[in-house]
């Protein structure tokens, strides 16, 4: 008797990229980390996730990016089941995942090309279209200038656009931002907001996680507020909640 047909929740009509299905994650400690989240998200929106420390957004991130698997429930990420992913299907998987972290990340020994061309040189992409690409994401970012500055020689505003431009060089469908401005000034933080703003509009899916009540409250983006492993807001052109 043939099995059960699996449905492809992040495919087909719905449009939906991400789908979380009741899904809960415990750590070693029984506490849960999130309780029962379900979401949906559809492709090409801009989605901000806020809530305060321990609310499940860190966990959240790493479950969409398959840094780890859920206790319970199911996860589809672009059209697959990303608790069943096989190991060495993984690196392939996250090639469609861009990630922008607080810290930046960049490598210090490397200039700023080398820094974005490495994510190129990961998945084996010829010489020939690196030195094409890597020149045009700088210049997207605001960056074609400064190819050859180290790290230490930028601004934080500038090191968190190669972060950006690094993430984007393998043109993924979804861009996940880790408190992007939480190193940077109100300026340079408004900056990065606009250049996340504008690769959306270009179709990207973004998902920003950040507690930057004034850049949530004005950009009036959906806006999921978590606490304590659950969902408890999800309105769209929402403003950041304090729930108690």
């Amino acid at each position: 008797m043939p099995g059960k047909k699996r449905t492809r929740k992040g495919t087909g009509e719905s449009k939906d990229i991400i789908v979380l299905d009741n899904v809960s994650k415990a750590y070693s400690t029984g506490a849960p980390a999130l309780n029962g989240v379900s979401i949906k998200i559809r492709k090409g929106e801009f989605v901000f996730i806020v809530g305060d420390s321990g609310s499940g957004k860190s966990t959240l991130i790493k479950l969409l990016l398959r840094e780890l698997t859920p206790t319970s429930g199911t996860i589809w990420v672009n059209g697959q089941d990303v608790g069943r992913l096989k190991h060495r299907k993984i690196p392939k998987f996250r090639r469609n995942l861009g990630i922008v972290f607080q810290d930046f990340r960049l490598l210090k020994d490397r200039n700023v090309y080398e820094n974005v061309a490495f994510a190129q040189r990961i998945v084996q992409v010829p010489v020939r279209e690196i030195k094409r690409n890597v020149p045009a994401i700088l210049s997207t970012v605001g960056l074609a200038g400064k190819y050859k500055a180290k790290p230490k020689q930028l601004s934080g505003g500038e090191q968190q656009r190669v972060a950006l431009a690094r993430a984007l060089i393998n043109k993924p469908s979804i861009l996940l931002a880790d408190e992007p401005t939480g190193n940077l000034d109100p300026k340079n933080s408004w900056e990065i907001m606009k250049l996340l703003e504008e690769i959306n509009q270009g179709g990207t899916t973004v998902l920003v996680v950040t507690h930057n009540r004034e850049i949530v409250n004005a950009m009036k983006k959906r806006v999921v507020t978590m606490k304590k492993g659950v969902i408890v807001s999800d309105e769209e052109k929402g403003e950041y909640i304090d729930e108690d």
